[in-house]
């Protein structure tokens, strides 16, 4: 694991190097509840199919990154696209990234997108939210419910330095009553790379309206909707995932389908 200090905050990270010249550093944003080590070997497996870079990150007081020090507030998702990553790209000097979001991470990559339209090369948003449904909310409820009746607080200490506060300030802005009007849609018209929107048919906590509205507003959408498949795609339906991701770098890199890589598989 390796460290970033970022306007005075230690972040951890990892970072696969790239195994092909030429390609795009992926930068892989995590869920609201996430972290770096709960993609797993997720990262390393998008490394060793695409030839890409991949760097995955911890945000400020998520796994053992360093917690922010302002209050989080509603628009705590615009604060990480619009500071704290021009901050962590400028720190590692990554200036044309492919933005691959999960979730929370995901709409950070599409507001980043949209307010810095010329930085990011593509944009990979595993469902992704840009307003707040009812579904949104049940599921929300239903994540509290789960943190005082399961093992979901034991789990999460597994990743997290201070689970509960990642917990805390994460179900608690859900439920604040103004977060009900929270929307990011004003950032779409302005995106201007393509865009991969994947969502699972049984997500529980989103309908498919997530990832249509963006193909309605960005022209360059490609939509992957599976089946058997809830909130996390990558965990629920991999080989498909992976498969489209590296359909989607060989697209925005012009490389042509069935070129032999230099090692790895899915």
């Amino acid at each position: 694991m390796k460290q970033l200090v970022v306007a005075g905050c230690r972040l951890e990270y990892v970072d696969y190097p790239a195994h092909r010249a030429g390609l795009p550093t992926i930068l892989m944003l995590h869920e609201g509840l996430g972290c770096v080590s709960m993609w797993r070997h997720f990262p390393q497996r998008v490394a060793a199919l695409t030839g890409c870079r991949v760097i995955a990150w911890s945000r400020a007081g998520y796994g053992h990154s360093q917690p922010c020090t302002e209050p989080r507030t509603l628009r705590y998702m615009h604060r990480e696209a619009l500071e704290a990553l021009p901050a962590f790209l400028a720190g590692l000097e990554i200036e044309r990234p492919l933005l691959f979001g999960h979730s929370d991470g995901a709409s950070i990559a599409l507001i980043f997108a949209g307010a810095f339209p010329d930085v990011p090369l593509g944009v990979i948003a595993m469902a992704p939210h840009e307003f707040v449904e009812d579904k949104t909310l049940a599921g929300i409820l239903a994540a509290r419910d789960a943190w005082t009746a399961t093992d979901l607080p034991k789990r999460l200490a597994r990743h997290h330095g201070d689970a509960a506060r990642v917990f805390a300030e994460w179900n608690d802005c859900w439920l604040a009553p103004g977060f009900r009007e929270w929307n990011i849609e004003e950032y779409l018209p302005a995106i201007r790379c393509p865009i991969l929107a994947i969502q699972g048919e049984d997500d529980e906590y989103a309908t498919m309206r997530q990832i249509d509205v963006i193909a309605e507003q960005v022209p360059d959408t490609m939509l992957l909707k599976l089946s058997e498949c809830g909130h996390s795609p990558h965990r629920d339906q991999p080989v498909v995932v992976l498969w489209a991701v590296d359909m989607f770098v060989r697209r925005i890199t012009g490389r042509p389908v069935g070129q032999a890589e230099g090692r790895g598989n899915a």
